[in-house]
């Protein structure tokens, strides 16, 4: 039997070592820039390793595919954890954040959403988090467009 959360193999925690990547021109596949396991917000633990004194992203699902530079422009050197503000449970994500905002040393927060309006939520309940847990942590938004372009 697993030890994790759900009883599920998948779900354990793990950092992935990368080493500094380069792009190469006309190679045709981009380095994965991700770091840790799991990334889903309701399995990763507030205390896992990756988020102390770390660069955080907090990120739409669909963030990911509509961005085709996802890895090399937003994920890059940082933690991240993906959310749904749509179809999630989101009822344990304030708390959730504000936990991993008070236990590490975070230098500062991404949030990506969609352009979409369901998606404004994420960056509301990252903001109500961060005020949650009383720490003042730079914050940064950065909206896709759904044809892949950055609006901020």
């Amino acid at each position: 039997m697993s030890n994790s959360a759900c009883g599920c193999p998948g779900s354990a925690a793990r950092v992935i070592e990368r080493t500094v990547t380069t792009e190469v021109a006309g190679a045709g596949k981009a380095a994965s820039e991700l770091r840790q396991w799991p990334i889903q917000l309701h399995l990763v633990p507030p205390s896992a390793p990756w988020f102390q004194d770390s660069d955080i992203l907090i990120a739409a699902d669909c963030v990911a595919f509509a961005l085709g530079s996802f890895h090399s422009d937003l994920l890059k050197g940082k933690a991240v954890a993906i959310a749904c503000p749509k179809l999630d449970d989101t009822a344990p994500y304030v708390e959730s954040l504000a936990t991993i905002f008070r236990q590490n040393n975070v230098k500062s927060i991404t949030v990506a959403i969609m352009e979409v309006p369901c998606c404004r939520g994420l960056d509301v309940m990252v903001r109500q988090a961060l005020e949650l847990s009383g720490k003042e942590i730079p914050l940064e938004t950065a909206t896709i467009g759904i044809n892949g372009e950055r609006r901020s």
